[in-house]
């Protein structure tokens, strides 16, 4: 089901510590949403949580040879390591991207992943939230020319449809905004966080004791 947030700009309070519940959450998005820079901004406000690469690049750091563009096995390997690093995943984990982002670009290119899907949504029920990424109007990053713009904006439909219509997760949220606001909306899902405290980026109106 998709959350509803507090879209503010925050940063942590100065004087009180963090005590939030552990978590595991994946990053979704088509390519060129900010995702990667969201999931880095979030992992430096969580510090002591595991940040798991995206499939593309653990595959590629084991030597795997990816064709150019991916090929429907190259998806299908990806698919097979996002599962794997899900499983193994601990209890304090922010993961780039999910099954479900391998679904999506495997169905928009017309592959049947029908034999696939029960098992990603038992992978995807060990996360406690997926953060949505969506494509914005202006575009939030620079999209260059030879980018096939078509296939990614069916990427983000189709994982509209898998995560919210179809229900692949128990949890989505889809965030917006810059990279502070969403940011900001992310850390407000997590249990404990909001209690922490907090002081509004550039307002100086702290929610928490720090008193700045």
């Amino acid at each position: 089901m998709p959350l509803d947030t507090q879209p503010c700009l925050l940063r942590p309070c100065a004087t009180r510590s963090r005590h939030t519940c552990a978590v595991r959450i994946a990053f979704s998005g088509a390519h060129r949403v900010g995702k990667t820079t969201l999931i880095e901004r979030v992992a430096e406000a969580l510090p002591g949580y595991a940040l798991v690469p995206e499939p593309y690049h653990l595959l590629q750091e084991d030597g795997y040879d990816f064709a150019d563009p991916p090929s429907a096995e190259d998806f299908e390997a990806q698919l097979e390591r996002s599962i794997v690093e899900l499983e193994e995943a601990g209890e304090c984990a922010l993961l780039d991207r999910c099954p479900a982002d391998l679904l999506a670009y495997l169905r928009v290119g017309d592959h049947d992943v029908n034999a696939q899907l029960e098992r990603c949504r038992e992978a995807i029920g060990l996360l406690d939230l997926v953060v949505l990424v969506p494509i914005e109007e202006p575009d939030r990053i620079a999209v260059s020319s030879h980018e096939d713009l078509e296939q990614r904006r069916a990427v983000d439909e189709e994982l509209f449809e898998l995560l919210l219509d179809e229900g692949l997760a128990e949890e989505v949220l889809p965030v917006h905004g810059d990279v502070t606001t969403r940011v900001a909306q992310v850390l407000w899902t997590i249990p404990g966080w909001a209690e922490t405290g907090f002081c509004a980026v550039g307002e100086g109106d702290c929610i928490g004791e720090c008193g700045q």
